[in-house]
C-alpha cells in the first residue's frame, strides 16, 4: 500500500468523503453495523470514492469509539470487518487506508484516552498503519493513545483532526490553535487539521490561520445542513468545494485534503481534478508560527483583582438577583453593601435552576451605575457555546474583568421533559473556554479571571481537592468556597491551602445562619452546606432579632478561623437581609480584619 510520507513528499493526499451521510443506513442503525449486514454496500462506497481519484479511503468505523466505551457486544468484530471492506477495495487502486476512530467520551469511569488506546490497538492487531483520529473536539486522552500506536507501531502514521466552528473553537470550547499547537508539540502526531462542522470558505479562512510545521489536514463539510421534515441535507456544489480547497492546496497552506459530512464522490472527483491542474512548486519551510506567542499588555485588574493580587484581605458578598424584572430594591441593597465595605458583589446565576433575572445582566447594570466590582456567576446548564461566548463578549464590554464557572444545579426532574439542560461544558471546560478568548487576534483583547467553586464540606475532600488542581490547570485563578460552619470545613481550607499553594486565591464563604429553622434546613436540603449539631442547638428558642445575633456571633467565630487559610471573605446573604449583611461587614472589618 502506499507510503504516505512519501506521497507528501511529491503531492498533496486526497482523502475520501463522508461515509456516514453518502451511504444510507436504515434509521436508528449504526452506519457502522453495515460493515457486517451490508457489506456489498460499504464496498461499493469504497470503490466509488477510489474511482473518483481518492488516494486514502477511511474505514467505515467513525462510532467505534464510542461502541467501545459503552462496552457495545461486538464493536471488535465490527473494527475487523471494516478494516477488510477497505483494505480490499483499496488494493485495487494501491489506495492507503486509515484506521478512522471519531470522539470518545471521556470520563472518569472510563477516560478517552482507555478507549482510544484499546480501539487503535485493536487495528493495530489487525494490520493498521495509518491511523485518523477525526472529529474531535478537545484532546482529552488523545496523546496517550498516539503514544500507545507508536510503542506498538513506530512508522505508524497518525493524522489528529478537530471539529471547529467558524470561529475557530470545537464544541467544548478549546481553540484551534491551541490544540494544533499541542499536537505539534507532542513529537508523536505526523500531521494535524479540521474537518466537519465548517464549510469549504470557512475551514479555507481558519486553516490559513494555523502554521506550524506539521502537515496540515483540511476536510470540510460540503457546506451547511438544510434540515427537511424527514432528513438533513448538504446542498453545497462540488466545483464551489474543489475550488476553496483547490486554493489552499495551490498556496502550500494544505497538504492533505478530502470532504466529511455531505461530500460525494462527486467532491472528490471534482477536488481531484482540480489537484491534478496545480503547478508543481517548490517546497518551502513551513513556518514557526506555533512556538512563538505574544505576551499580553492589556490591563484587565479592577479595583477588586488589584486588592486581590496585592495581598489584601477581601469582601465579596453574595446578593441574589430578584424573581421578577424590578431592579429597584436590589440597586439599593448592593449600593449599602458597597458603602459597608464590599469589595465585590457575587450573582448566583438561577440557584436550585429556578429563573431569576439573569446575573450576567443584573452584574453589568450594577458596574455600571454604582462602580461596584461583580462577578457574575456562570453555570453550564442554560447556554450552549453559542450563548456563553455571546454573554461573555458583552461581559467584558461593560467592563466586568471576572467570573464564576461553575456547572450548576440540574433541572428538577419532574420539569425535565419541557424545560432541558444543556451542559455543553462542565465547569473545567468552561474555565477553559473563558480564558481561551483572550489574546492574539482573538475576540477579548485580555483575559477574564476565573473563579470555581471548592466545596469544603465535600464527603471525599481528596475527591474535591484533585478536580480543584484541574480547575487551575484550566485557567481558574481561585476559589470561592461553601460555608464554613463545622471545624471539618476549617480544617479542609488549611488542607487545600496547602495543596493548590499560594498562588490559587481562596474566598472563604461564610453564611450567617439566622433560626433554628434555617440551620435544619441548610443541614438537610442545600448541597455543599454542613451545620454541625452545637450550632444548630444554639438557635433552639431564640426569636428573629436574638437569632441573628447568634448568626453574627457564630459567623466572626467561623472568620477568625478561616481567615489565616484565605485571601479573604465570601459572605452570603441569606434572606435578602442586607441590613444583617451590613453589620457583619462592619464588624468583620472591626474584630477580624483589623489584625492582617
Amino acid at each position: 500500500m502506499m507510503n504516505i510520507r512519501e506521497l507528501l513528499q511529491a503531492r498533496p493526499l486526497l482523502f475520501d468523503g463522508a461515509m456516514g451521510t453518502y451511504y444510507k443506513a436504515a434509521p436508528g442503525v449504526e452506519c457502522e453495523q453495515a460493515n457486517l449486514t451490508d457489506p456489498a454496500g460499504v464496498l461499493a462506497v469504497h470503490r466509488e470514492y477510489l474511482a473518483a481519484g481518492a488516494d486514502a479511503v477511511k474505514t467505515n468505523t467513525f462510532s467505534l469509539p464510542r461502541l467501545a466505551a459503552a462496552h457495545t457486544p461486538g464493536w471488535e468484530q465490527l473494527a475487523q470487518a471494516g478494516w477488510q471492506l477497505a483494505v480490499q477495495a483499496a488494493e485495487e487502486t494501491g489506495a492507503a487506508v486509515f484506521a478512522d476512530l471519531g470522539p470518545a467520551p471521556d470520563t472518569e469511569a472510563v477516560p478517552a484516552g482507555q478507549v482510544y488506546t484499546a480501539v487503535a490497538k485493536q487495528f493495530a492487531a489487525l494490520g493498521a498503519r495509518n491511523f485518523l483520529f477525526e472529529t474531535l473536539s478537545s484532546d482529552a486522552g488523545l496523546l496517550d493513545a498516539v503514544g500507545a500506536i507508536k510503542a506498538e507501531v513506530p512508522d505508524a502514521f497518525v493524522l489528529v483532526s478537530f471539529a471547529v466552528l467558524p470561529d475557530g473553537y470545537t464544541r467544548e470550547g478549546m481553540y484551534c490553535k491551541d490544540l494544533a499547537r499541542r499536537m505539534q508539540e507532542s513529537g508523536i502526531v505526523d500531521a494535524v487539521g479540521l474537518n466537519c462542522v465548517s464549510a469549504p470558505g470557512a475551514m479555507r479562512t481558519l486553516a490559513k490561520q494555523l502554521g506550524g510545521t506539521l502537515p496540515l489536514s483540511v476536510m470540510p463539510n460540503a457546506g451547511y445542513p438544510v434540515v427537511t421534515r424527514t432528513q438533513v441535507k448538504y446542498q453545497g456544489r462540488p466545483e464551489y468545494f474543489a475550488r476553496e480547497l483547490g486554493r489552499l492546496a495551490a498556496e502550500g497552506t494544505v497538504q492533505i485534503l478530502g470532504g466529511c459530512c455531505g461530500t460525494t464522490p462527486a467532491h472528490i472527483a471534482a477536488l481531484r481534478a482540480e489537484l491534478d491542474s496545480l503547478p508543481v512548486v517548490e517546497k518551502t519551510t513551513p513556518s514557526e508560527e506555533f512556538s512563538t506567542v505574544k505576551e499580553q499588555t492589556v490591563e484587565n485588574e479592577d479595583a477588586f483583582l488589584r486588592k486581590l493580587n496585592a495581598g489584601e484581605k477581601v469582601i465579596a458578598i453574595e446578593l441574589d438577583s430578584p424573581r421578577n424584572a424590578d431592579l429597584t430594591g436590589y440597586l439599593e441593597g448592593a449600593k449599602k453593601l458597597q458603602a459597608a465595605g464590599a469589595d465585590l458583589l457575587t450573582i448566583a446565576d438561577c440557584p436550585i435552576a429556578q429563573a431569576r433575572m439573569d446575573s450576567s445582566l443584573v452584574a453589568c447594570r450594577v458596574h455600571r451605575e454604582l462602580g461596584l466590582c461583580t462577578l457574575p456567576h456562570m453555570t453550564c446548564r442554560d447556554r450552549n457555546l453559542n450563548a456563553t461566548k455571546a454573554l461573555l463578549l458583552g461581559l467584558y464590554a461593560e467592563g466586568v474583568r471576572e467570573v464564576l464557572a461553575i456547572t450548576g444545579d440540574p433541572i428538577p426532574t419532574a420539569e425535565r421533559d419541557e424545560v432541558k439542560n444543556v451542559y455543553q461544558f462542565n465547569s473545567r471546560k468552561l474555565a477553559q473556554y473563558i480564558v481561551s478568548l483572550a489574546g492574539e487576534g482573538r475576540e477579548m483583547p485580555g483575559p477574564m479571571t476565573v473563579f470555581g467553586a471548592l466545596n469544603l464540606n465535600a464527603r471525599n475532600f481528596d475527591v474535591e481537592l484533585r478536580r480543584a488542581k484541574e480547575k487551575l490547570e484550566n485557567g481558574m485563578s481561585g476559589f470561592l468556597t461553601q460555608p464554613v460552619l463545622s471545624a471539618q470545613a476549617v480544617e479542609n481550607l488549611k488542607k487545600s491551602r496547602e495543596t493548590l499553594g499560594a498562588d490559587a486565591k481562596i474566598l472563604a464563604g461564610i453564611m450567617p445562619v439566622v433560626s433554628q429553622r434555617n440551620a435544619i434546613f441548610m443541614e438537610n436540603e442545600i448541597n455543599g452546606i454542613h451545620v454541625e449539631d452545637w450550632i444548630i442547638e444554639k438557635f433552639a428558642g431564640l426569636d428573629r432579632a436574638q437569632g441573628e445575633e447568634m448568626g453574627l456571633a457564630i459567623s466572626l467565630e467561623m472568620a477568625k478561623a478561616a481567615l489565616p487559610y484565605a485571601d479573604g471573605l465570601y459572605l452570603m446573604t441569606p434572606f435578602n437581609r442586607v441590613a444583617l449583611m451590613e453589620r457583619l461587614i462592619g464588624r468583620l472589618k472591626q474584630e477580624v480584619l483589623g489584625a492582617y
